[in-house]
Order: C-alpha cells, then structure tokens, then sequence
C-alpha cells in the first residue's frame, strides 16, 4: 500500500494492540473515503478516547503532553513562527524556555517538519503533544490568511550578500556537495516552500520554473490559463532549481541532459504529490511541477460532469467483458482522470485491474499499477506481454503510443479482456484513422473498439459574479447561431471579483463527443474511410459533437462562447 494511503497514527495504535485488525481496516477505510482525522475517528466511533491517543503519540515520541492554555499565547511568542510558516507546517508555538521554543504540530506524528522548522527559523525547537483540533483552531484564530508576500523573503534573498557569493562560485562548478549546501540554505528552502504553498493553495496544476537571459520567471497554470508570480533575482535561478532536484533526489550536478522524478510535498495536514520534469535550456535548467492533489480531483465517474446519455452508455461499455474503450483528446483535457473513474467504477473484489502508465499518476487501492521505465526497457508494449500473463480482467493502456502497444491491446480484446487506453486526436472519428495510420488492420479496429470519448476542459464561470449578458451578432456568428435560434436562452460571463482573482473564471468542466462503433461505423472502418467521411456519417448517426456539447454549457450558464470558440 502507498505510504500516504496508509496512517501513522493507525498503524501507531494497531501496533500497540489497541484496536484489531477488523477496526484497523474499518477506520482506514473511512479515512480514504473522508479523509477526516484518523484521531477524529476513533474518538466518534468510540475505538478510543482523546486522552489514551495524545499519550500513546507522546510516549512513541519521547515528549510530554501539554494541555492548550489560550491565555498563554502571547502576541510576542505567537510572533516567533511567522503566519505563512504556521500554516505552512501546520504548527503552533506553546512556551518558550531557554530559548527553546515548544511547538505543537496538527500531525505530531510528522517529527520531520520539526527539524525542518528549526532549521529555517534558526531557533531551538522541541515537540510537544497537544489535541491536533485545538492546535488547528488555534492556528485558524491567530494566524488568519495574510498577504506576505514573496517580497519580504525576496528582500532577504536579494540582500543576503552570502548568497550572492555562493551562487556566483556555484555557477562555474560542478561540485555537488557545494551545490547541495547551497540548495539547503534556509531563506532558499523558505522561498521554494512559500512557492509551493501559494501555488498549490491558488488550485494550480502545473508550476513552471523557467530561467531566461536576463530574468528568472516563476509561473502557474490555474484552470487551463497561465499566471506570473513576482520574478525572483535571476541569480536564484540555480539555487532554486537546485533545490528543486535535491527534494525530487535527483541528480543535482547533471545539468546537460532532461530529469525526471517525484517530490511528496506536506501542505498542513494533507500530501500533495509533485511529479517533476526538468530540461537543460539555452540559459539553464527550466523546471515543471505537475500537481497531483488528490483532494482536488474526486475519481467517481458522477463528477465527470457527463452529459446524461454518455454516463449511461459508459457505465454500460465498462461492465462489458472484453473490447477497447478510448479517450482521445489533447495534452492535459482530463483523459486520464475519466479512465480513472471508469477504473474505479469497475474495481470490485470478483475482478483484477492491471495499469500501466508513464508515469502512474494516482495510487489506487486494489489497482497493480506498472510505472513504464524505458530506460530500463520496460515499454509499454512489454509490460503488456507480461500483462497477459497475470490473468487479468480489466487492464488500462496510458497511451497508445505505437504500432505493436496497440496491437498487443488489440490481442488482449480478443482473447477476452476489457482494455482502456488514450490516444492524442482532436476528435473522436481521428482515434480511428489514427489507428490505421499507425499500421492496425481495419478489421482489428472494427471487431475490437467498443466507443471513443472525445473531451476537451473548458474553463467554469465564476458562481460569485456570474453575470447575464446580450451577445452581439458577431460572437453569435463565431458559434454559426444567429438572433433567432436562441429563444429565451440566456448567455453569462464572469464580471471577475476577489473569489476568482479578478479571471471570471473558477475550476473548469469537460465537454465531450460519443462515437459509438455501430455496422454503418465499422463498415466505413473496413473501407478505411476518411475521417471527414466517419464525422459525417456519426453526426447523421446522432453523435452530439464537442462543439454542441459546448452550446449545452453555454446556455446552462457554466461556460463563455470565448471558451468553447478557443477550444472546439
């Protein structure tokens, strides 16, 4: 099981012979489905008390217990942890005696964080047991959000003369050990973690590292759309991506060719899983983060936000025993999140699941997933060959990248085996021609393919300052409408307010086409029709195409026409 599935404080307790296997697996259970507090847990379900759990961490941990007097947190001691860091590290300062500083953490059972915040509050730090609730209160009372900005830890950073030096010695040298020394400077570690956090906090999927000639740029990806956070010195280009790979144990002093790895980031109570991907470039390495928040994305197929008929018809195509269901799309509109669904929908106790992915994005429970590592010569279309070997039931493709992935999945249909894989097109009539293009037999395709789910990601308007509008004549004719086709309907747009950072716009929805392969489809197959040719025929057929899928969420008031225009 992945370690951040499992719990501490559960495995705590089940060591101790505290609660049975039997709790053990029902608390967990809870855990992973409402990812309440496993402490929260216990007490309601009446396992244990608040008293026996706080002693049991504190003799595991070596420290006393400590009961939370209000009165005793002074604005002078509360100044000690700076609010970003607090609710950083989730941590809250309790009394300080001889300059050691106790503090109580939400997660007491994540002692690393202790370390880390002596380190970057140059202070002496001990760890003291208090009800993670009350310490969680506490922090929302006295350390409300604020806007400290990057431009305090940027002053710093700029004037710090040491790191000046550093950085300019560090820029003609290959010697890791300097590097990493660098890497681990306190104000360097504070700035990348106060990135992090701003990004991960703003709902950001991707975070982009990127060095220029003349500047260091940091920017965002929020709902499909990129933001720029303050630049920092260019000089901090290198520190910064330094410490990047150290937190993703990369090898910090190979700058020449792509790295890529994974970094588990603790924002408060929650892990966020960062996958990184670097590249060497003109003027150094540019750095990107994909963010992978399991509490921003929900894996059950009734959040997809499937229009009715397509729901119906997908639950119905998963239950099925063997054939091929495709999700087409570009880069980053969500394919992998609906075959995830699709997953999980399928995942009972009566039936084995096999993955492969490059890389795998979420750990499922009850999944064997296979990371490809091409390096090493596990492609996907061996891990395949291996697949059918582990009598499997259901089994998910990440791509379809060549000719013999796709023959081996078109093999493992035949012989009975459901499988689910992406493809990059623009529609879902392309998933097939892309197919024959690559070299698959038109009979292959047509005996095997069950449907493919064409999708795009279009951005949601803000519910806050959602606003009714008149379109003009020329924005009708961008969507082939004119005056008289709309009815009563009405059109909306984001009027921008603090909730949505003045964009309009908040979270983004799938639209999406259905081709079903039906004898008038396959026959069009077999005669290698071209795709213009299949569209034609599918539309006839009843498909709803993307871009009138796009209109149904223009006239619920989800979308703008300038999203569904840019993106159908």
């Amino acid at each position: 099981m992945p370690e951040h599935i499992s719990n501490p404080l559960l495995s705590l307790v089940k060591e101790q012979g505290l609660i049975d296997d039997l709790q053990y697996e029902e608390v967990l259970g809870e855990f992973k489905r409402t990812g309440k507090p496993a402490s929260q847990i216990l007490q309601d379900s009446g396992i244990l008390d608040l008293d026996t759990i706080l002693q049991v961490i504190a003799s595991h941990l070596g420290v006393s217990v400590v009961p939370l007097r209000e009165r005793d947190l002074t604005p002078e001691l509360l100044r000690l942890v700076p609010a970003k860091m607090a609710r950083m590290y989730q941590c809250l300062p309790v009394s300080l005696a001889d300059s050691t500083l106790q503090v109580a953490l939400v997660e007491p059972l994540s002692p690393g964080r202790i370390d880390e915040l002596g380190f970057v509050l140059k202070q002496d730090i001990q760890l003291v047991v208090v009800d993670p609730a009350q310490v969680q209160k506490a922090i929302e009372k006295f350390y409300p959000e604020d806007n400290e900005s990057f431009t305090d830890i940027l002053k710093e950073l700029g004037s710090d003369s040491e790191i000046v030096k550093e950085v300019s010695e560090m820029a003609v040298t290959d010697d890791a050990t300097m590097m990493a020394r660098m890497a681990d400077q306190a104000p360097i570690v504070r700035f990348v973690n106060l990135v992090l956090f701003q990004a991960v906090q703003d709902r950001a999927s991707d975070i982009h590292f990127e060095p220029f000639e003349t500047e260091f740029k940091i920017r965002y990806r929020v709902d499909g759309a990129l933001y720029e956070m303050s630049p920092p010195p260019k000089q901090l280009a290198l520190p910064v991506v330094s410490r990047l790979k150290v937190m993703a144990n990369l090898n910090i002093s190979e700058r020449r060719l792509p790295q890529d790895g994974r970094i588990s980031y603790n924002l408060g109570s929650r892990i966020i899983d960062l996958r990184v991907s670097t590249l060497p470039t003109q003027f150094g390495e540019s750095v990107v983060l994909r963010v992978l928040d399991r509490a921003a994305v929900n894996l059950e197929i009734e959040s997809l936000g499937f229009p009715k008929y397509l729901y119906d018809y997908t639950v119905e195509a998963i239950q099925r025993p063997n054939g091929i269901l495709v999700a087409t799309g570009p880069t980053g509109c969500g394919k992998t999140t609906t075959l995830y669904s699709c997953l999980r929908r399928v995942n009972t106790i009566d039936s084995k699941l096999l993955t492969a992915e490059d890389p795998v994005e979420y750990d499922i429970e009850g999944i064997m997933q296979v990371a490809i590592n091409e390096s090493v010569g596990l492609t996907f279309s061996k891990a395949l060959r291996s697949f059918l070997r582990q009598d499997p039931d259901v089994i998910m493709v990440g791509e379809m990248r060549d000719l013999e992935t796709a023959q081996i999945s078109i093999q493992a249909s035949l012989t009975g085996h459901l499988v689910l894989s992406t493809l990059h097109t623009n529609d879902a009539p392309g998933a097939v021609t892309r197919l024959i293009d690559m070299g698959v037999e038109p009979f292959l395709i047509s005996s095997t393919m069950v449907a493919v789910i064409g999708q795009r990601l279009v951005r949601s308007i803000c519910k806050s300052c959602r606003t009714p509008f008149e379109p003009t004549e020329t924005q009708l004719a961008l969507l082939n409408l004119s005056p008289h086709d709309l009815g009563d309907k009405t059109f909306y747009y984001g009027r921008g307010c603090s909730t949505c950072n003045d964009t309009g716009y908040k979270g983004r929805k799938g639209i999406f086409e259905l081709l079903t392969i039906g004898d008038a489809i396959r026959a069009l197959i077999n005669e290698r029709a071209p795709t213009v040719v299949m569209r034609q025929k599918a539309v006839e057929l009843g498909m709803v195409t993307l871009r009138e899928d796009g209109l149904r969420s223009i006239f619920e008031g989800d979308t703008t026409i300038e999203e569904i225009v840019k993106y159908t």
